[in-house]
């Protein structure tokens, strides 16, 4: 049975040269998005996003790395080669609706359809108006896309995206220019395509799009959050994440490995990226006390850092190993001095486990 995801990134770099020098947009960034997927894409402006989308979607190349989406190495596709695999493969709604101006809403959506050489030309036209109708506008199907608003022509884009019935649907703020109403209608939309076994990923800042997706991928500074780092460090911000995780560095143990002893000084928060930890106190007599475990997602490290003193609890990897990611002691205290909100849940996490300890 073939379990590979639809989507593949692995180690995508991207670089522009600009009369200023050389501009990295995206960094080492590996992703996997399994079919069937919800993905909202959220980040700053900036950060990485639209490049990110542009991979995807074979409208950008990789400097390095490699980009798989549905067994298709696009990074190595010609560019003839990219527009035929793009128009079978992924519908795109572009953030700026890139309809074509001259022919009517519904021929907009026959398009991709006559590029593809998919149906009849009666089946094209009667599955146009059909898109048509799923987005509310039938009733315009004829007029140009200038008699009409930008609302409407953003709901046109995502009807002629999914005009070839791609497995994959990839948009950039798809409710950018929409109300709330007709927003919360194409987030209706979105769902039911996933529903039905498609795979819709969504770059935007509606928070409420991204809610209800399924997974949430964040970008910070041109890299992809680590999705454990991100429910670890729950609080905060998108500054914050990012200031995180240009920071910490990756630490790989073996079983039973020590990561943090008992009487040591606190140098650093741990978050677990993979495996778990078993967390305990040794007695006077030599006895050993497991306290606790952790999985990934969750973190250790943090009752000294914010209480002071010396480690509690030594802390090793448990019976698979454990794979970390470590912030380093300034860093942390910044971003605590940053959010009321993270100390303050920092410190509820502290009282509750010394309180079950």
């Amino acid at each position: 049975m073939d379990v590979r995801p639809l989507i593949l990134l692995d180690n995508v770099v991207k670089r522009y040269e600009t009369p200023a020098g050389s501009l990295t947009a995206l960094r080492n960034v590996s992703l996997e998005v399994g079919s069937g997927e919800f993905v909202a894409v959220i980040g700053k402006s900036g950060s990485g996003k639209s490049t990110l989308v542009n991979m995807i979607t074979g409208i950008d190349r990789p400097s390095s790395g490699g980009v798989w989406v549905d067994q298709t190495a696009v990074h190595e596709l010609t560019e003839g080669a990219t527009a035929q695999w793009r128009g079978r493969s992924v519908g795109v709604v572009f953030q700026f609706f890139q309809l074509l101006p001259t022919i009517s809403l519904v021929d907009n959506v026959v398009l991709p359809m006559e590029f593809c050489r998919l149906w009849t030309p009666r089946d094209r036209r009667a599955r146009a108006l059909e898109l048509l109708e799923r987005v509310g506008l039938a009733d315009k199907a004829r007029k140009l896309p200038a008699a009409v608003s930008g609302g409407e022509q953003q709901r046109v884009a995502i009807a002629r995206a999914l005009a070839t019935d791609a497995p994959l649907l990839v948009a950039d703020e798809p409710t950018g220019n929409l109300d709330s109403g007709t927003a919360a209608s194409m987030i209706d939309l979105f769902e039911h395509l996933v529903a039905d076994g498609k795979t819709v990923l969504i770059v935007t800042h509606d928070n409420d799009l991204a809610a209800r997706a399924t997974r949430t991928v964040v970008v910070a500074d041109g890299t992809v959050v680590n999705e454990y780092v991100r429910r670890a460090l729950a609080t905060f911000d998108l500054d914050q994440l990012g200031v995180a995780t240009a920071h910490l560095r990756p630490e790989t143990y073996p079983t039973g490995a020590v990561i943090v002893r008992q009487g040591d000084e606190a140098d650093a928060l741990y978050i677990i990226t993979k495996g778990e930890v078993e967390v305990f106190l040794t007695h006077p007599d030599g006895a050993e006390v497991i306290v606790n475990r952790h999985t990934r997602g969750e973190y250790f490290g943090e009752i000294a850092l914010l209480r002071g003193g010396t480690r509690r609890a030594t802390v090793r990897a448990g019976p698979v190993g454990a794979d970390v990611m470590a912030l380093d002691r300034a860093t942390f205290e910044e971003l605590m001095r940053r959010s009321e909100p993270a100390q303050q849940e920092f410190l509820r996490e502290i009282d509750a486990r010394l309180a079950a300890g």
